[in-house]
């Protein structure tokens, strides 16, 4: 790799945002209260408007070089130097990282000017978008540091943003519920996360090569090659842990339950949750340590394994759901299972796409719902919902673009991502054809699903009562513009990603400085144009049952709800059960440990510790008794001995000096006897 060209404007693309929340933060109720609302809005909004300009002057820069050289990086200060660790506060610029700025502050940006309709009349409007920022500016932290330690900050700030956007609400309970299970579940991967870090530094430590910094780890990735840590390839289990930490952040099997009850923060956090920042954080970073993982075969089928899985189980939940933002937080889980299925077959630039055109899409469906909602007075049941194409015919039509290219339409951007991971999943080393199976099995659910609320909400009559139908109006242009955008990326996005045999993907060409030109494989046209329409027509059948059940009411929902009984119907309804589950095992587990813990601490440490602390006071009156009836009578006595024998020996003291010669004189007399006696 080429040494990368130094520069010093890459900072503020990651620390404006951050500006922006301090501000709002600590001068926004203030100025609020005093200038208003608007004030609020243009200190959170022109960071991002700036920071975007700035990436795309990234962009630019990066394509004035030669593929090979495409690497920026601006080093802002030393910042831990302990031994052979030397990591640095540096923000990294490459056409991954590119990619991902443009996202997060692009996509990121409209949610913020959308945000300024949406939570207007909130009454802590600036303590909303104090967070909106930091949560930005912690996505962006992530996506461009230059070392695993930085990455690390970045990962937990979008994690601890989440707690405080999901309970924003926090005068419900069950919103602060929900951002405690994020918070919670997030950490139950971060653990495996940062262990895998760990991992990593210390077997690169004991070849002497200890690093965190992402280069030299590629560098020096062979010096992990036959490392075994209990048997187990340290590769291996270090991409392991890894992925633990991208299960909880990007919502897989089995961390993926916090997600759906982030639903209960305000909608434009859960667009940019779902959409632009924290959930493609685990995509972004198996895309980013790829060459970690390429030592890891195992690692790669868990990966692609797990993906699947949770593509089609999170599909068959949003099949039954009637929330408007629960069957979309559903059908991000399974989208991000996509994602995560291209990344474990090893199609990293396939992965990173349709996180990209997927960026667009579920954007445009969160801030639509939004708009929906806003609509409906704050309804969200799509059950009391139905003919709003009359009356909010922007979101309609918007949110029928953004409903095309989640369900895969041709020439929309989600066919050609979609498509992509497909043909790879079939094609390419990693894959096989069960593989491809079942994704094209989930993209005929998820035609259907998306094609079912999209009947629900705009089709037939209204279902909602007099008085909300009465309010029935489109949102503000401030609303409205943002969705129109995401709705044009939605189709446009898709372009640059054209499958080889339509001229090949100017994205994949882009991101071949970071992957390598031989990542992803190219076939027979003739199989790969097969493959494709076998896929369309999938999700032409989830589209063709949906409008007959939903639309046309030629067959009846309740046809498939009583099938086996109503057993399948139940356990989608029901989401399997699995919160329950969770709710059973680990949150009844942990309480009754806890319960455990309380009842062995009152009835044996505090028995144990009480009865010490009686047999010392029994031990100290025993001792107290001692010294009072032995010691002291002891002392005592021979104190009065001697204070008798002093008494009589005084007499002898009479102060006469003729009795003082007498006995001077007696015992003089005395020792001349005793010596004549012995010496003669």
């Amino acid at each position: 790799m080429e040494h990368p060209i130094q520069t010093d404007y890459l900072r503020w693309i990651v620390l404006l945002p951050l500006l922006g929340a301090a501000a709002n933060g600590l001068l926004g109720a203030p100025l609020q209260k005093k200038l208003g609302k608007g004030l609020i809005g243009v200190l959170a909004c022109t960071p991002l408007v700036i920071s975007f300009m700035l990436s795309l002057k990234a962009l630019f820069d990066l394509l004035a070089l030669e593929p090979e050289r495409r690497f920026l990086i601006d080093r802002v200060y030393s910042w831990l130097s302990v031994a052979s660790l030397q990591v640095d506060v540096a923000f990294w610029i490459d056409p991954l990282s590119a990619v991902m700025i443009l996202v997060v502050t692009g996509i990121g940006g409209l949610i913020h000017i959308y945000s300024i309709g949406y939570m207007h009349e909130d009454r802590s409007y600036w303590r909303y978008f104090a967070f909106l920022n930091l949560f930005t500016f912690a996505m962006l932290l992530l996506v461009t540091a230059d070392n695993l330690l930085l990455l690390f900050i970045g990962w937990e700030g979008v994690g601890l943003c989440s707690y405080a956007l999901i309970g924003f609400w926090h005068h419900d309970h069950v919103n602060t519920r929900a951002g405690n299970k994020a918070f919670i579940v997030n950490r139950v991967g971060d653990f495996g996360f940062i262990l895998g870090i760990f991992l990593i530094f210390w077997t690169l430590e004991q070849q002497g090569h200890g690093t965190l910094t992402f280069r030299e780890i590629e560098k020096f990735v062979s010096a992990l090659e036959g490392q075994e840590l209990w048997g187990v390839g340290v590769a291996t289990l270090a991409t392991l842990l890894l992925f633990v930490g991208a299960t909880g952040k990007s919502a897989q099997i089995p961390l993926y339950v916090w997600l759906p009850d982030a639903m209960q923060g305000p909608t434009p956090v859960s667009a940019l949750i779902h959409a632009a920042t924290m959930v493609t954080a685990g995509v972004y970073m198996i895309a980013r340590l790829h060459f970690l993982f390429a030592l890891a075969p195992f690692t790669l089928a868990v990966v692609a394994s797990v993906g699947l899985l949770t593509a089609l189980f999170a599909a068959t939940i949003a099949l039954t759901q009637n929330d408007i933002k629960r069957v979309l937080a559903y059908s991000t889980i399974s989208q991000l299972g996509y994602m995560f299925l291209g990344a474990g077959v090893a199609a990293y630039g396939a992965a990173v796409f349709h996180l990209m055109t997927h960026a667009f899409f579920k954007a445009c469906l969160f801030l639509g719902s939004g708009s929906i909602i806003h609509g409906m007075g704050g309804e969200q049941d799509m059950r009391k919902m139905g003919g709003l194409r009359r009356h909010m015919p922007y979101t309609f039509w918007t949110f029928a673009i953004a409903v095309l290219a989640i369900a895969g339409t041709p020439l929309t951007a989600g066919f050609f991502s979609k498509d992509e991971i497909l043909w790879q999943a079939f094609a390419s080393d990693h894959g096989s054809p069960l593989l491809w199976v079942l994704g094209v099995a989930g993209a005929g659910l998820t035609a259907f699903y998306m094609f079912r609320q999209f009947f629900l909400v705009f089709f037939g009559e209204c279902r909602a009562d007099h008085h909300t139908q009465a309010h029935l109006h489109e949102s503000p242009k401030v609303m409205t513009l943002p969705l129109v955008l995401l709705a044009t990326g939605s189709v446009v996005a898709g372009w640059i990603g054209l499958p080889a045999i339509f001229g090949g993907s100017l994205f994949t060409a882009w991101l071949e400085p970071v992957f390598g030109a031989h990542h992803e494989v190219h076939g027979s046209a003739g199989v790969e144009i097969l493959l494709m329409v076998i896929s369309v027509s999938a999700a032409a059948l989830g589209f063709y049952i949906a409008y007959l059940v939903y639309f046309r009411a030629t067959v009846s929902a309740e046809r498939f709800s009583s099938l086996a009984g109503g057993l399948f119907y139940r356990l989608s309804y029901n989401k399997y059960y699995i919160d329950e589950l969770y709710q059973f095992v680990f949150v009844g587990g942990t309480l009754l440990l806890a319960r455990i813990g309380a009842w062995f601490d009152q009835y044996i440490i505090d028995f144990l510790v009480d009865g010490s602390a009686k047999f010392t006071a029994f031990v100290s009156w025993l001792n107290g008794l001692f010294d009072d009836y032995v010691v002291d009578k002891i002392v005592n006595k021979v104190a009065d001995s001697t204070f008798a024998a002093g008494d009589k020996f005084r007499r002898i003291q009479t102060g006469n000096i003729n009795s003082y010669l007498y006995v001077i004189l007696g015992a003089v007399v005395i020792a001349m006897i005793v010596k004549l006696r012995y010496w003669s």
